[in-house]
């Protein structure tokens, strides 16, 4: 799956004259919690989180009256609060390439680009109903995870198990083990009964770490 499968298309954007005060009122009234920042040239220069305007302050050392603050804050310019140059992704590039991303830097989401121009945002949100769906499996009858050693053959070995009982697998991931040569496995599944599956796995694979009936 691309990125451009799963981001939101043409975002609401401002620009880095932008004040303050509209750019949060597109963030509580849209109900979004970044804005790009484009130039008079409509190419990205920055990004603005919802974060970035609820810490910002007025650049100053003097000590002001709540009025004052207000007043300045009113008047701020999106320029003195976006983050730039922003980090972006390819809408051709691999979903858990912007999982990746993400995650490396810490932030919440990624301006999309198609050739130079913006074309859609991604976001954690995005990232995580993906991974939902992927583990969904909403005809599935149970999830199983087990436990294999991490090389070439183990999870076609364990779908060849699934397959010779007539079961039918609706989604799979692969997960990390505590130990470099470990790895874990989650199937969900139908059409198989479970005595049956967790007897024919444990001949198979190295532990059975969790059975039950997919929600």
């Amino acid at each position: 799956m691309l990125v451009k499968d799963r981001m939101t298309p043409n975002p609401i954007t401002i620009t880095p004259d932008t004040l303050f005060s509209e750019a949060f009122r597109h963030i509580r009234e849209k109900r979004i919690r970044h804005l790009p920042v484009l130039d008079h040239n409509e190419k990205l220069i920055g990004i603005v989180a919802q974060a970035d305007l609820l810490h910002a302050s007025p650049s100053t050392e003097k000590t002001l009256s709540l009025f004052e603050v207000n007043y300045l804050l009113a008047n701020m310019h999106i320029r003195e609060v976006m983050s730039s140059p922003p980090i972006t992704v390819s809408e051709d590039a691999p979903l858990e390439e912007a999982a990746r991303v993400m995650v490396e830097k810490k932030i919440g989401c990624l301006p999309v680009m198609r050739e130079g121009i913006l074309v859609g945002m991604i976001t954690e949100t995005d990232i995580f109903e993906t991974f939902v769906e992927v583990l969904g499996g909403e005809e599935a009858s149970l999830r199983v995870t087990v436990r294999v050693p991490d090389v070439r053959g183990e999870l076609a070995k364990v779908a060849g198990v699934i397959a010779k009982l007539g079961g039918n697998i609706c989604s799979v991931a692969r997960f990390r083990g505590e130990a470099p040569e470990h790895c874990y496995i989650t199937f969900r599944l139908e059409g198989v009964d479970e005595d049956v599956l967790v007897s024919a796995l444990m001949d198979e694979v190295e532990e059975v770490v969790h059975i039950c009936c997919a929600a």
